[in-house]
């Protein structure tokens, strides 16, 4: 109880939580392109789970930030698994999401993709979660719990915002991209490169969405001629 009544533990869940707010806005939109097709009933399924499971990796994920952000490769790796999610979300085709949507498959694999896609965009915002925890475990499970209300809501909104918007999918799939991007001229492996070019930062960045939107709508004009 005295820590729940200490100065510094309040300032600390104040910082995740605003942490949080701020970084849940790629997240919603991974989760809304993943659960749009879906049944409104299993919409709410996927956008729950998906959330909550997704939290709870990412206690374990910050928990061990350090050595992973150490890893060279591994964001390489997680961009470019995070391309690939964002062109499939966007390659699915009309037909292709309400023929198959329906089934169990179409929600495990919903909140499979948001588990993923979730990881990969964490990589480098764990760091930040973890400094404001201050090796508090109490700390950081109670401000990253706090997340989900504030993922879920993000994400129903944005999916209306689709239904009502279809060119929001289009922005939401360059932005999967454009993170991706980030991700890979993130790694440790490139830093030294990165440093001497600092527009590569960018230039990744703008090389993912591109490559996201181009695949992606290539694939989904395949998928309508298919059908």
């Amino acid at each position: 109880m005295e820590v729940l009544q200490s100065t510094e533990f309040w300032i600390g869940l104040l910082e995740i939580c605003w942490i949080n707010i701020i970084l849940s806005g790629d997240n919603a939109v991974v989760i809304a392109l993943a659960a749009r097709s879906l049944p409104a009933q299993q919409q709410k399924r996927a956008i729950f789970w998906g959330s909550a499971l997704a939290v709870v990796l990412r206690i374990g994920l910050t928990v061990m930030a350090a050595k992973l952000m150490a890893l060279s490769y591994l964001q390489i790796i997680g961009g470019l698994l995070l391309l690939w999610i964002g062109v499939q979300l966007l390659g699915q085709g009309d037909e292709d999401e309400a023929g198959h949507s329906s089934s169990g498959g179409g929600l495990v694999t919903a909140i499979r993709t948001i588990l993923v896609a979730d990881l990969v965009m964490s990589l480098d915002n764990v760091i930040a979660v973890a400094a404001a925890s201050k090796g508090s475990v109490t700390l950081l499970v109670i401000g990253l719990a706090i997340s989900i209300p504030l993922v879920i809501f993000g994400s129903t909104l944005m999916i209306r915002l689709m239904e009502r918007f279809p060119a929001i999918v289009f922005a939401g799939a360059g932005l999967i991209g454009w993170v991706g991007g980030e991700t890979i001229a993130s790694d440790n492996a490139l830093v030294a490169l990165v440093k001497a070019y600092p527009w590569l930062h960018y230039g990744s960045a703008a090389l993912g969405a591109v490559l996201v939107l181009s695949v992606g709508l290539a694939m989904k004009r395949r998928t309508a001629e298919a059908a």
